[in-house]
């Protein structure tokens, strides 16, 4: 049994002029948790651009597959009803849209059946007790007036809520405190099952501290140079990027 979930074979991106992907091959298998690190500017967040094809970013070469799939040119939100879900680095802030009724609207959307608001409002409370959030938030105006780490644990709480099959969590940890790190390191553990999986872009180990990786892949000037456990992760820690560049 096939149990692949993501598989990017040879993708090479360009940002206007500028080559930034130079044949990024990676397999994502269902029940993992990949994390991917590099100095920045070295083609993290265009790669995870590129796999929801984000249309600032120009595929030159390669090919997505999704369950299979070839997703490579699809649009945006055709790739997310797939069950793909990416956490921004800086969220949006959406004024006159509530937490509540922008996750309603999303899950609708993920799901085509509707949402069943009581039962939908109290999975929502249980989510934001876990995260240590403000219930209160939910009739808040998206990110509007939120703080850094409220922001990154509302990317938690889409998480949970759209139960995607592959979630992309983009920078997640940058500028969060360490219980800031810890809350949302137990919100992807929560997310996390044999059925779905999770790409973590970082560019510091510090959320590794509290959660267990399967593989860490350094992307150094658009290509992956090496793959490895959790022990590579430190290996950085303690050396950093410049024997890979």
């Amino acid at each position: 049994m096939n149990n692949s979930l993501l598989e990017i074979k040879d993708l090479q991106v360009k940002a206007g002029e500028k080559q930034i992907l130079k044949g990024i091959n990676l397999q994502v298998k269902k029940g993992e948790i990949h994390v991917i690190m590099g100095p920045n500017g070295s083609g993290k967040t265009t790669t995870a651009n590129a796999i929801l094809n984000n249309p600032m970013y120009q595929k030159e070469n390669g090919t997505i597959y999704f369950e299979g799939e070839d997703i490579t040119n699809l649009k945006t939100d055709e790739i997310a009803r797939k069950g793909i879900f990416m956490s921004f680095q800086l969220p949006e802030e959406i004024p006159g849209i509530s937490v509540t009724n922008f996750l309603k609207y999303a899950k609708n959307k993920m799901t085509g059946k509707p949402v069943k608001v009581f039962e939908f409002k109290n999975e929502l409370k249980n989510y934001m007790n876990e995260l240590s959030m403000n219930s209160k938030n939910m009739e808040r105006s998206l990110n509007v007036g939120f703080s850094g780490g409220e922001k990154k644990k509302n990317e938690i709480l889409q998480m949970l809520v759209l139960n995607p099959k592959l979630a992309i969590l983009d920078e997640t940890d940058s500028g969060l405190d360490v219980d800031a790190i810890k809350t949302v390191s137990k919100g992807i553990q929560m997310f996390k099952s044999k059925e779905n999986s999770v790409l973590i872009i970082t560019h510091n180990t510090k959320i590794l501290h509290s959660l267990k990786a399967d593989y860490v892949h350094i992307l150094i000037d658009g290509k992956i140079v090496k793959t490895g456990s959790q022990e590579l992760a430190k290996q950085i820690e303690e050396n950093g990027y410049s024997q890979y560049k």
